[in-house]
Protein backbone atom coordinates (compact mmCIF):
# COMPACT_ATOMS: atom_id res chain seq x y z
CA UNK A 1 0.00 0.00 0.00
CA UNK A 2 3.18 2.24 -0.79
CA UNK A 3 3.85 3.05 2.88
CA UNK A 4 0.77 4.52 3.70
CA UNK A 5 -0.52 1.46 5.80
CA UNK A 6 1.14 -1.25 7.59
CA UNK A 7 -0.01 -4.67 7.75
CA UNK A 8 -0.86 -4.31 11.78
CA UNK A 9 -3.03 -1.45 10.59
CA UNK A 10 -5.25 -3.61 8.75
CA UNK A 11 -7.98 -3.45 5.57
CA UNK A 12 -9.10 0.37 5.18
CA UNK A 13 -12.62 -0.52 4.56
CA UNK A 14 -14.68 -2.75 6.79
CA UNK A 15 -17.82 -4.58 5.86
CA UNK A 16 -20.27 -5.51 8.45
CA UNK A 17 -23.56 -7.71 7.89
CA UNK A 18 -22.46 -9.01 4.68
CA UNK A 19 -24.99 -11.52 4.71
CA UNK A 20 -28.11 -9.12 5.06
CA UNK A 21 -31.13 -9.99 3.38
CA UNK A 22 -32.52 -5.92 3.23
CA UNK A 23 -32.30 -3.68 0.07
CA UNK A 24 -30.24 -0.82 2.01
CA UNK A 25 -26.52 -1.03 1.45
CA UNK A 26 -25.24 1.65 4.04
CA UNK A 27 -21.97 3.60 3.49
CA UNK A 28 -20.26 5.72 6.02
CA UNK A 29 -17.10 7.11 4.33
CA UNK A 30 -16.42 9.23 7.29
CA UNK A 31 -16.99 6.91 10.02
CA UNK A 32 -13.31 7.18 11.57
CA UNK A 33 -10.63 9.82 12.83
CA UNK A 34 -7.75 7.23 12.41
CA UNK A 35 -4.56 8.16 11.13
CA UNK A 36 -1.96 5.68 9.74
CA UNK A 37 1.14 5.43 11.55
CA UNK A 38 3.10 6.54 8.48
CA UNK A 39 1.71 10.17 8.93
CA UNK A 40 1.80 10.67 12.54
CA UNK A 41 -0.84 13.39 12.92
CA UNK A 42 -0.49 15.64 10.04
CA UNK A 43 0.67 18.61 12.13
CA UNK A 44 -3.05 18.89 14.13
CA UNK A 45 -3.25 19.59 17.54
CA UNK A 46 -5.60 16.36 19.19
CA UNK A 47 -8.45 19.42 19.63
CA UNK A 48 -8.36 19.30 15.53
CA UNK A 49 -8.16 15.66 15.49
CA UNK A 50 -11.16 15.12 17.51
CA UNK A 51 -13.41 17.69 15.69
CA UNK A 52 -15.72 17.26 12.43
CA UNK A 53 -12.95 17.91 10.31
CA UNK A 54 -11.22 14.73 10.91
CA UNK A 55 -14.46 12.32 10.80
CA UNK A 56 -18.32 12.70 10.98
CA UNK A 57 -18.89 12.33 14.84
CA UNK A 58 -21.79 9.50 15.38
CA UNK A 59 -22.09 8.70 11.93
CA UNK A 60 -20.75 4.84 12.26
CA UNK A 61 -22.83 4.66 15.48
CA UNK A 62 -26.20 5.81 13.64
CA UNK A 63 -25.36 3.27 10.84
CA UNK A 64 -24.32 0.36 12.59
CA UNK A 65 -27.90 0.77 14.65
CA UNK A 66 -29.93 1.28 11.45
CA UNK A 67 -28.30 -1.53 9.70
CA UNK A 68 -29.58 -3.65 12.48
CA UNK A 69 -33.32 -2.32 12.40
CA UNK A 70 -33.29 -2.56 8.12
CA UNK A 71 -31.29 -5.82 7.89
CA UNK A 72 -28.79 -3.92 5.65
CA UNK A 73 -24.96 -4.38 4.56
CA UNK A 74 -22.74 -1.02 6.31
CA UNK A 75 -19.33 -0.54 4.69
CA UNK A 76 -17.32 1.76 6.41
CA UNK A 77 -13.78 3.64 5.97
CA UNK A 78 -11.33 2.78 8.72
CA UNK A 79 -9.42 5.89 8.55
CA UNK A 80 -9.72 9.57 8.48
CA UNK A 81 -11.11 11.90 5.55
CA UNK A 82 -8.11 13.64 6.33
CA UNK A 83 -6.13 11.31 4.54
CA UNK A 84 -8.20 10.81 1.87
CA UNK A 85 -11.80 11.79 1.54
CA UNK A 86 -13.75 9.08 -0.03
CA UNK A 87 -16.75 10.69 -0.93
CA UNK A 88 -14.38 12.58 -3.07
CA UNK A 89 -12.63 11.48 -6.71
CA UNK A 90 -8.51 11.17 -6.76
CA UNK A 91 -8.64 14.89 -8.86
CA UNK A 92 -10.81 16.74 -6.35
CA UNK A 93 -8.98 18.95 -3.80
CA UNK A 94 -10.95 18.13 -1.07
CA UNK A 95 -10.40 14.66 -1.37
CA UNK A 96 -6.76 15.33 0.48
CA UNK A 97 -7.62 19.06 1.76
CA UNK A 98 -4.87 21.84 2.63
CA UNK A 99 -7.71 23.43 5.01
CA UNK A 100 -11.06 22.15 6.47
CA UNK A 101 -13.08 24.95 7.50
CA UNK A 102 -11.19 27.12 9.93
CA UNK A 103 -8.18 24.61 10.27
CA UNK A 104 -5.39 24.47 8.35
CA UNK A 105 -3.67 20.61 7.62
CA UNK A 106 -0.13 20.72 7.58
CA UNK A 107 0.59 17.51 6.31
CA UNK A 108 -1.61 17.81 3.25
CA UNK A 109 0.22 21.33 2.29
CA UNK A 110 1.74 20.54 -1.13
CA UNK A 111 1.61 17.37 -1.43
CA UNK A 112 3.00 16.03 -5.01
CA UNK A 113 1.47 13.41 -7.35
CA UNK A 114 3.20 10.81 -5.87
CA UNK A 115 2.32 11.16 -2.62
CA UNK A 116 -1.62 11.51 -3.90
CA UNK A 117 -1.53 8.81 -5.84
CA UNK A 118 -0.19 7.16 -2.65
CA UNK A 119 -2.96 7.71 -0.37
CA UNK A 120 -5.58 6.90 -3.47
CA UNK A 121 -4.05 3.62 -3.47
CA UNK A 122 -4.25 2.51 -0.15
CA UNK A 123 -7.43 4.15 0.97
CA UNK A 124 -10.16 5.32 -1.78
CA UNK A 125 -9.33 2.60 -4.23
CA UNK A 126 -9.93 -0.24 -1.76
CA UNK A 127 -13.02 1.74 -0.90
CA UNK A 128 -14.37 2.18 -4.17
CA UNK A 129 -13.57 -1.50 -5.51
CA UNK A 130 -15.40 -3.05 -2.07
CA UNK A 131 -18.48 -1.21 -2.63
CA UNK A 132 -18.97 -1.61 -6.34
CA UNK A 133 -17.50 -5.03 -5.96
CA UNK A 134 -20.97 -4.80 -3.09
CA UNK A 135 -23.23 -3.53 -5.81
CA UNK A 136 -22.25 -5.82 -8.51
CA UNK A 137 -22.99 -9.18 -6.65
CA UNK A 138 -26.13 -7.97 -5.56
CA UNK A 139 -26.92 -6.81 -8.77
CA UNK A 140 -26.14 -10.00 -10.56
CA UNK A 141 -28.35 -11.79 -7.84
CA UNK A 142 -30.92 -10.15 -8.94
CA UNK A 143 -31.73 -7.98 -5.78
CA UNK A 144 -30.10 -4.38 -6.93
CA UNK A 145 -29.46 -2.54 -3.85
CA UNK A 146 -30.55 1.38 -2.54
CA UNK A 147 -27.38 2.95 -1.68
CA UNK A 148 -27.69 5.04 1.42
CA UNK A 149 -24.76 7.49 2.83
CA UNK A 150 -24.79 8.28 6.38
CA UNK A 151 -22.76 11.70 7.23
CA UNK A 152 -23.12 14.15 10.55
CA UNK A 153 -22.70 17.49 10.44
CA UNK A 154 -21.13 20.18 12.86
CA UNK A 155 -23.76 22.63 14.08
CA UNK A 156 -21.82 25.71 13.41
CA UNK A 157 -19.83 25.95 10.41
CA UNK A 158 -17.42 28.96 10.36
CA UNK A 159 -18.97 30.47 12.95
CA UNK A 160 -22.26 30.34 11.93
CA UNK A 161 -25.14 28.32 13.57
CA UNK A 162 -27.23 25.93 11.96
CA UNK A 163 -30.99 25.11 12.05
CA UNK A 164 -31.43 22.62 9.77
CA UNK A 165 -31.31 18.65 12.03
CA UNK A 166 -31.08 16.14 9.28
CA UNK A 167 -30.60 17.10 5.69
CA UNK A 168 -31.77 14.38 2.74
CA UNK A 169 -29.76 15.37 0.16
CA UNK A 170 -29.82 13.97 -3.54
CA UNK A 171 -28.46 14.17 -7.02
CA UNK A 172 -30.08 13.63 -10.57
CA UNK A 173 -32.11 10.96 -8.83
CA UNK A 174 -34.65 11.85 -6.26
CA UNK A 175 -36.81 9.30 -6.14
CA UNK A 176 -35.92 8.20 -2.49
CA UNK A 177 -35.11 11.99 -1.68
CA UNK A 178 -39.04 12.97 -2.89
CA UNK A 179 -39.94 9.98 -0.58
CA UNK A 180 -38.40 10.27 2.36
CA UNK A 181 -39.44 14.35 2.52
CA UNK A 182 -43.06 13.49 1.52
CA UNK A 183 -43.12 10.86 4.53
CA UNK A 184 -41.17 12.84 6.89
CA UNK A 185 -43.93 15.66 6.37
CA UNK A 186 -43.93 18.92 8.14
CA UNK A 187 -44.48 18.50 11.16
CA UNK A 188 -41.98 15.59 12.32
CA UNK A 189 -40.00 15.51 15.64
CA UNK A 190 -36.57 16.91 13.25
CA UNK A 191 -36.10 20.25 10.87
CA UNK A 192 -35.52 18.29 7.94
CA UNK A 193 -34.56 19.87 4.64
CA UNK A 194 -33.78 18.72 1.02
CA UNK A 195 -30.08 19.66 -0.21
CA UNK A 196 -28.88 21.31 2.99
CA UNK A 197 -26.69 21.89 4.58
CA UNK A 198 -25.20 20.76 1.54
CA UNK A 199 -25.91 19.58 -1.52
CA UNK A 200 -24.74 18.60 -5.34
CA UNK A 201 -23.11 21.64 -6.13
CA UNK A 202 -20.45 21.34 -2.91
CA UNK A 203 -19.51 18.43 -4.49
CA UNK A 204 -20.73 15.71 -1.97
CA UNK A 205 -22.57 13.49 -3.92
CA UNK A 206 -19.82 11.33 -5.56
CA UNK A 207 -20.74 8.32 -3.76
CA UNK A 208 -24.00 8.28 -5.00
CA UNK A 209 -23.02 9.38 -8.87
CA UNK A 210 -20.11 6.66 -8.78
CA UNK A 211 -22.27 3.84 -7.12
CA UNK A 212 -26.02 4.55 -7.35
CA UNK A 213 -27.05 6.58 -10.87
CA UNK A 214 -23.91 4.94 -12.52
CA UNK A 215 -26.11 1.48 -12.19
CA UNK A 216 -29.93 3.17 -11.77
CA UNK A 217 -29.94 2.42 -8.14
CA UNK A 218 -32.36 4.08 -5.90
CA UNK A 219 -30.13 7.26 -3.63
CA UNK A 220 -29.84 9.34 -1.29
CA UNK A 221 -27.39 10.80 1.00
CA UNK A 222 -28.32 11.42 4.68
CA UNK A 223 -27.01 14.61 6.75
CA UNK A 224 -27.59 14.56 10.51
CA UNK A 225 -26.15 17.49 12.73
CA UNK A 226 -23.88 15.74 15.06
CA UNK A 227 -25.33 17.29 18.26
CA UNK A 228 -28.29 15.00 18.13
CA UNK A 229 -25.90 11.63 17.81
CA UNK A 230 -23.65 12.79 20.48
CA UNK A 231 -24.34 10.10 22.91
CA UNK A 232 -26.11 6.79 22.42
CA UNK A 233 -30.19 7.99 23.33
CA UNK A 234 -29.30 10.40 20.90
CA UNK A 235 -27.99 7.78 18.26
CA UNK A 236 -30.85 5.09 19.26
CA UNK A 237 -33.93 8.38 18.58
CA UNK A 238 -32.10 9.30 15.24
CA UNK A 239 -31.30 5.59 13.66
CA UNK A 240 -35.10 4.68 14.95
CA UNK A 241 -36.39 7.48 13.01
CA UNK A 242 -34.47 7.51 10.24
CA UNK A 243 -34.90 3.87 9.08
CA UNK A 244 -38.69 4.06 9.92
CA UNK A 245 -38.43 7.13 7.39
CA UNK A 246 -36.37 4.53 4.63
CA UNK A 247 -39.19 1.68 5.37
CA UNK A 248 -42.14 3.77 4.24
CA UNK A 249 -40.01 5.60 1.79
CA UNK A 250 -39.07 2.49 -0.12
CA UNK A 251 -42.19 1.11 -0.03
CA UNK A 252 -43.49 3.85 -1.61
CA UNK A 253 -41.29 4.04 -4.52
CA UNK A 254 -41.15 0.12 -5.29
Amino acid sequence: MMGILTGEEGDPVALENGVARGPVVLVCEHASRLLPKALGTLGLTEEALESHIAWDPGALAVSRLMAQSLDATLVFQRFSRLVYDCNRPPESPAAMPEKSEVFAVPGNAGLDQAARDARTQALYLPFRDRLSGLVKSRIAEGRAPVIVTMHSFTPVYFGKPRAVEIGILHDADTRLADAMLAAAGSAGPFDIRRNEPYGPEDGVTHTLREHGLANGLANVMIEVRNDLVKDEAGQRVVADYLAGLLKKSLSAIQ
